[in-house]
């Protein structure tokens, strides 16, 4: 526990008002109590952009410490046996590792997972949006997020890692089951579903990857499985947990993005007419471009991140020791006022716009380009296929599921006409 002279609060994250809509608890802490102990999750929590930035940028910080101390040397519990194999997911993966080995694997997986690759896809992706608008919408209801937000990102990850198509529909539910043990709210049910989420899940991939290495296909997995750099290859573990991460973070945020900006647009009308009227034209992507890291900013679908401190230091007055947890309120830091004009405000033409939303540091989020072209392109395509949408109630607050390190709609009821 940091021996935090700070003031105490609790932050409210399974209330289930606050996760509806954060943002004025946030703006009242970022005002007036920007740093804080939260005794409820045992760590510092950080509420304005600078202060945010800071800690992703510096090396005394990183998103584990168990490569330099023991548990022991930690303070920490033993490892609890009914998650273990996610545990082990989580230890082996790039995003909770630290250099050496975070280094090495992003170089690995970034010869497979390239801008080109990303930026390849466009084509496909309108294709798969053309078809999933076809009918949408005609017969009056329908769940935005269900009909239109979820099957996109999932579709697209599964066939760039080459996932077949009789497999895909448990792709969303694992992962789903996967992310929710990140909650703090999560319970001895969420951790046998991410126990058997993580064990199916790589059961499948260890299965491709085989029929890969021996039949190689135009797909991530096999570019993965040949990504060599100085003689060094994934081994058959990382490669199934970098796929399995892939998948995770390739889709939350699109998810949950697509969603709350299209939500956001529609409850400020004049911003989704303006887009109405130039989707029609080619050149309209960039617009989109613009739209969608504004709508990233505004609406912050990974609103709380940690890290974990790998020395012994001050913060902010806090004495921390190595393994004390510091949470970062991407969502506060995205509408600090000390960096964006009038940051709760739509601005589709904002720019430059340096939002938090993938991180910053090393750790900035490998899938960022993939999140960035989808939302930008489901946009444009619901633009110019439904220009009449609206909520089914204008006073629709959006049904969440729930949680709030992923923060997302449970569904979102809108009609077209």
């Amino acid at each position: 526990m940091p021996d935090a002279p700070l003031p105490h609060i609790r932050l409210p994250v399974t209330d289930p008002a606050f996760v509806q809509n954060p943002y004025p608890l946030l703006a009242e802490l970022r005002e007036m109590t920007p740093v804080f102990f939260d005794p409820g999750m045992n760590r510092v929590v950080l509420t304005r952009y600078a202060d945010i930035s800071s800690v992703l940028r510096d090396k005394r910080f990183g998103r584990s410490a168990l490569h330099r101390y023991s548990r022991d040397e930690l303070g920490w519990p033993p490892p609890d046996p009914a998650q273990q194999h996610f545990d082990a997911f989580n230890g082996n993966h790039l995003l909770d590792s630290e250099p050496p080995k975070h280094t090495r694997l992003r170089s690995l997986v970034g010869l497979a997972f390239t801008p080109r690759r990303v930026e390849g896809l466009q084509e496909r992706i309108e294709a798969i949006l053309a078809g999933q608008l076809r009918g949408l919408g005609q017969e009056g209801t329908f769940d935005l997020v269900a009909d239109y937000a979820e099957p996109l990102p999932v579709t697209v990850i599964a066939e760039l890692l080459g996932v077949p198509p009789t497999d895909r529909a448990l792709l969303r539910p694992w992962s789903a089951a996967i992310v929710r043990l990140y909650e703090p709210s999560a319970d001895s049910l969420a951790q046998a579903e991410a126990e058997r989420a993580v064990l199916d899940f790589s059961a499948l991939l260890r299965e491709l990857s085989g029929q890969r290495r021996r039949q190689p296909q135009d797909d991530l997995i096999t570019a993965l499985v040949g990504a060599e750099q100085d003689g060094d290859r994934l081994s058959e573990q990382e490669l199934i947990d970098t796929c399995i991460l892939l998948l995770n973070a390739g889709h939350e945020a699109s998810v949950n993005g697509l969603a709350a900006g299209v939500l956001a647009l529609l409850r400020q009308r004049e911003h989704w007419d303006a887009l109405v009227a130039a989707a029609p034209r080619e050149d309209s992507l960039p617009l989109f471009r613009r739209a969608a890291e504004e709508l990233l900013r505004f609406d912050t679908p990974l609103p709380m991140f940690e890290r974990i401190a790998l020395e012994s230091m001050e913060l902010h007055g806090a004495a921390l020791k190595p393994g004390d947890r510091v949470s970062l309120l991407y969502a506060s830091g995205n509408r600090d006022p000390r960096k964006f004009d009038v940051p709760g405000a739509l601005n589709l033409n904002r720019d430059p716009n340096p939002h938090l939303t993938f991180g910053l540091g090393i750790h900035y989020c490998l899938g960022a380009p993939l999140a960035r072209l989808e939302l930008a392109l489901s946009l444009r395509a619901l633009c110019r296929a439904l220009p009449d949408l609206r909520l089914k109630h204008a006073d629709e607050p959006g049904q969440y599921t729930g949680g709030f390190v992923i923060r997302g709609l449970a569904r979102l009821d809108v009609v077209n006409g």
